[in-house]
């Protein structure tokens, strides 16, 4: 994301859709950065809520 762009959805609760998601692409093996693409979230949000749920997320070579 462009430096000084904001996220439209600052700080929202995660959806029970959106950790279904996550836990899907993390599985899939894909890296950090698409999977917050996909789910709209800032990569922190989502690196943290990988961590919280004991998700392994692949690092990028």
């Amino acid at each position: 994301m462009a430096k000084g762009e904001l996220f439209e959805r600052h700080r929202q609760p995660w959806t029970t859709d959106e950790i279904q998601k996550l836990h899907i692409l993390a599985k899939k093996g894909m890296a950090l950065k698409p999977i917050a693409k996909a789910l709209k979230r800032s990569e922190e949000s989502t690196r943290d809520r990988a961590k919280a749920d004991g998700l392994s997320i692949a690092k990028l070579r």
